[in-house]
């Protein structure tokens, strides 16, 4: 299952007992100890001479032997740097389990360096777990800082402090069957990029090919996954879902009705889309991998989960922006810092994450020795780097990609901005999958009554939480 995939799964399973939290929160909460001591000397790199040591998570599992490989081989190379700095790798899968993730912020047994989703900021801002590494992160230490977008570092700051660095990101858009789009006579080189232009080629899709099973659109109904995709679009349209401080709705307006407008007309009038919505992650990756659907909306690791386990060709998948392309929910990984950690672990840390996370050609960016390992190469993943650093990464993509990587341009070359996901997202989610399976189920569904009924209960939901 794709990392993406089981941090959905654990968040639709656990949804009924996740509490609320508040969207805003002091960033007293932080700990404190790390970022008040040494502040003088917290902006110059770790000095090579200094003895310390870090334990760090999620290194890959066993089951993973390329990934360990190459994990092992980067610690040692790191050792090379920085000889007296010890790595302790915990051996994690996956990453992050959210029950044993806050039992960890609760006993304060989480690592030195520990791994989170980027939505877990303020879990660990309650918890009390997270050092200010503000005064520790500049141009030197992280040479690439200027080229992180922006709104990746914004979601992993609070009160204008910085508690974290990014290691992976996804930006939600348009996953499209290149081969059904040669077939349907349409453009793969030219996807659509609006609503009216999805409905557009959905419904020749489904005229030219329907009669072979295959659908235009997939979309859900349930399983949180139509909320989430409910969700994705709005931000392409520009809209929140949730005002500034995270106490009132705000997706009851004329984009949610246009755009569930066009998804009622796909399903009962054009006949675009299945009969029945999907309820759980999984069913439109297995959908397009059998060639069955020509679009939905996606992140892009569903394009190796559907070579890997469907049985889909790299040839035939292609990768356009949200529709709207104003905003782009986004999601991901990161790494926090222990509030208890030294200055001299926070400097190891930072550089470690430098080396393996956020530098052009090593770590994770080293696509050659991706390439002779037979991992995959060329996913617009991670997606968190702007300017040169991005034309380098772009670059290096090309040079040694194992997939076709101009079938991501659109995607990539749109560079849409981030935005995280909503406060309180899972229980949005919920009230949001009503909406869509009203309008996915029902042709003479009323859509202004259903966003009016989930407006309602989202309100007492965030209002719970204050």
């Amino acid at each position: 299952m794709s990392r993406t995939g089981y941090r959905r799964l654990v968040a639709v399973a656990l949804v009924a007992g996740i509490g609320l939290t508040g969207a805003a929160c002091s960033n007293s909460k932080g700990g404190d100890s790390a970022g008040t001591a040494d502040k003088a000397g917290a902006g110059t790199p770790l000095d090579p001479k200094t003895k310390v040591t870090i334990s760090v998570d999620c290194e890959p599992p066993v089951t993973k032997k390329d990934e360990r490989k190459e994990w092992l081989a980067d610690v040692a190379a790191f050792n090379k740097i920085y000889p007296n700095v010890t790595v302790k790798s915990i051996d994690t899968y996956p990453c992050e389990d959210t029950d044993k993730f806050t039992a960890q912020l609760q006993g304060k047994t989480e690592a030195n360096v520990f791994y989170s989703y980027v939505t877990d900021l303020q879990q660990v801002l309650d918890a009390g777990q997270a050092a200010d590494i503000t005064p520790y992160v500049n141009s030197k230490t992280v040479p690439n800082l200027a080229d992180i977008d922006p709104n990746v570092l914004n979601i992993l700051k609070d009160g204008g402090k910085l508690y974290g660095l990014p290691t992976t990101n996804y930006q939600m858009g348009l996953l499209y069957n290149r081969k059904i789009f040669k077939e349907a006579g349409l453009d793969p080189d030219n996807p659509p990029t609006t609503w009216d232009q999805i409905r557009q080629d959905a419904k020749v899709i489904q005229d030219k090919l329907g009669s072979k099973g295959v659908h235009g659109f997939f979309e859900y109904g349930g399983g949180n996954q139509g909320g989430w995709h409910l969700t994705s679009a709005l931000y392409g349209e520009g809209n929140d879902v949730v005002n500034s401080d995270g106490t009132k709705a705000t997706f009851n307006g004329p984009e949610a009705k246009q755009i569930l407008q066009t998804l009622h007309d796909m399903r009962w009038v054009d006949h675009s889309m299945p009969e029945s919505a999907g309820k759980a992650w999984g069913e439109s990756q297995k959908a397009m991998g059998a060639g069955q659907i020509g679009m939905y909306l996606a992140a892009p690791d569903d394009i190796t989960l559907m070579v890997q386990q469907y049985g889909a060709k790299y040839a035939d998948l292609g990768m356009a922006p949200i529709p709207g392309e104003k905003t782009a929910l986004m999601g991901g990984n990161d790494y926090f810092f222990k509030a208890s950690d030294t200055p001299d672990q926070i400097k190891a840390g930072i550089a470690w994450l430098n080396f393996e996370f956020l530098t052009n050609g090593k770590g994770q960016f080293d696509y050659a020795r991706k390439k002779a390992d037979g991992l995959p190469v060329g996913l617009p993943e991670p997606f968190f780097f702007t300017g040169q650093a991005k034309a380098t990464d772009t670059a290096d993509k090309t040079k040694y990609a194992t997939m076709p990587v101009a079938n991501f341009k659109t995607y990539v070359d749109a560079q849409v901005p981030a935005k995280a996901e909503p406060p309180n997202a899972q229980k949005l989610y919920t009230v949001l999958d009503t909406v869509m399976s009203g309008v996915l189920s029902d042709q003479h569904a009323n859509i202004d009554k259903l966003l009016s009924a989930a407006e309602g209960q989202a309100n007492q939901l965030l209002a719970a939480g204050q």
